[in-house]
């Protein structure tokens, strides 16, 4: 299956699509020295949630999904050396409207849980034409 949504992203700071399936997905992050917040290693949990969120995306993979809202919970610190995968499943879709449910584990340690919901737009958000 090949991707079709959010091809411009630098994957080192969203993490790769290493799986992709219809309605799930898997993205892995590596941790790196940029993403540092303090001199102990402690990774910003914000590029978790860009990964969490390129892997709702990449699930729903149309090139006009957007994201509408999310609920998210950092479970566990991750540090510098640390590598993330997060798996994304649609767990409803009412053909423009999806919730899909992200985990992320380093390890065996789940980190990260989410629920994204998306719409799916008939054209490109920024498309102002009529």
């Amino acid at each position: 299956m090949e991707l079709n949504t959010h091809l411009k992203l630098n994957n080192d700071i969203n993490g790769k699509v290493i799986e992709l399936k219809p309605a799930y997905s898997k993205v892995e992050l590596i941790t790196k020295d940029f993403m540092v917040a303090d001199c102990q290693g402690l990774i910003h949990g914000g590029f978790a949630f860009c990964a969490a969120d390129f892997a709702a995306m990449a699930a729903v993979n149309d090139p006009y999904v957007v994201l509408a809202k999310s609920e998210t919970k950092f479970l566990a610190p991750v540090q510098l050396g640390d590598t993330i995968i997060f798996e994304a499943n649609i767990i409803n879709n009412d053909g423009i409207k999806n919730s899909i449910e992200v985990i992320g584990n380093v390890n065996e340690a789940t980190v990260f849980k989410g629920l994204f919901y998306t719409a799916t737009l008939t054209k490109h958000i920024l498309n102002k034409e009529v």
